[in-house]
């Protein structure tokens, strides 16, 4: 088994769920961690028994002991400190979205193809098992030819505390901040709920329209250093390549709803439900003769390997590296032609 030294870029909340899991898989050793903030790369350090922490990128590289990256920044950072690893040649999953803007995203998918390194955009809902079974009886014809589909992410940590304070943390206020980094709740969730989309229908979009709000959560619309100006919930209408119409949704304000992903995909032979609700993955399909009756049946579908665990497999020779910064790269022209879209009222057509 061949052995692999990680290095963490970042060590907020969701550093911790990588740092956890990259030390589960047997062979990989967690090395070192970067982080400008010494107390939060101090405690995580400590939580995680990893020896080094750098203050930089560069410091780490002129260390350079390790293998592999993943990086856990917020999302403008993606970038900065993404590519300076590809240079030095390592392995690297990022988290999504890949970058902030199409031109970054696809300059770090041509680079790493150039590298020749293991590139991974961390879609971590590619993890469902209900997602990818759905996808294969989609690609066997199961459905038949694709003609509509309804999605939605749906997240209500703005109207209840069950993660947190969002107007006391700092975790969570970034995300509300455009000045921060972030791309709102289109760029955070929007992302993985249009790769759950075209995923199972398995075709690209070649147009998408969209409408974004902000609403009023603060006096003055900020909160200390944090102006409250991300969007906070996106609707979009999305052409496929063949044609086929679908809506897609995300927000941040569906009461009753922690983080659930939904998807109702229909041929012209049978459609299918695909969920994650409540952490639990479920597939439905109405397919052949049950179509006739309106009947629905649940389908098994069996686990899956991690995000994770395929990084490191394909780095060890053993699997492919799905999904990749090119397939990033594709999902934040998406975004980046929905924002247009949402700015200018108009349809803006996929390149």
């Amino acid at each position: 088994m061949q052995p692999v030294r990680l290095l963490i870029i970042g060590t907020g909340g969701m550093a911790n769920n990588h740092a956890e899991a990259f030390a589960a898989i047997p062979g990989v050793t967690l090395v070192g961690g970067v982080d400008t903030r010494a107390e939060n790369l101090s405690a995580f350090r400590a939580r995680h028994g990893i020896e080094r922490g750098f203050a930089s990128v560069d410091e780490a590289l002129g260390w350079g002991g390790f293998d592999a990256v993943t990086n856990v920044t917020p999302d403008a950072a993606h970038y900065a400190t993404t590519m300076p690893m590809i240079a030095a040649g390592k392995h690297v999953l990022c988290e999504k979205p890949l970058a902030t803007s199409a031109a970054q995203a696809s300059e770090m998918a041509e680079a790493a193809a150039r590298a020749g390194v293991v590139n991974m955009v961390n879609l971590t809902y590619r993890n469902v098992a209900a997602l990818q079974k759905g996808a294969s009886m989609v690609r066997e014809g199961a459905v038949g030819t694709v003609r509509h589909f309804e999605a939605s992410y749906l997240q209500s940590w703005l109207t209840q505390p069950a993660w947190g304070h969002w107007d006391r943390e700092a975790q969570w206020l970034w995300r509300l901040s455009t000045a921060h980094g972030s791309k709102g709740v289109l760029g955070d969730v929007g992302i993985h709920i249009l790769d759950f989309a075209t995923f199972v229908a398995g075709m690209g979009a070649r147009e998408v329209s969209c409408l974004l709000a902000t609403f009023d959560k603060a006096p003055g619309g900020r909160i200390g250093e944090y102006v409250l100006d991300a969007n906070d919930s996106a609707t979009m209408q999305v052409v496929l390549d063949n044609g086929a119409l679908g809506t897609v949704a995300a927000t941040r304000f569906a009461s009753g709803h922690l983080n659930d992903l939904r998807l109702r995909i229909y041929g012209d032979k049978g459609g299918l439900e695909v969920s994650f609700e409540n952490s639990v993955s479920r597939l439905r399909a109405s397919v052949g003769d049950d179509m006739l009756t309106a009947t629905w049946r649940e389908v098994e579908c069996p686990a899956v390997p991690t995000v994770y665990q395929r990084f490191i497999a394909a780095i060890r020779g053993e699997g492919a590296a799905e999904p990749d910064f090119a397939r990033g790269a594709v999902l934040q022209r998406l975004l980046d032609q929905a924002e247009a879209s949402a700015a200018e009222g108009g349809l803006k057509r996929a390149m």
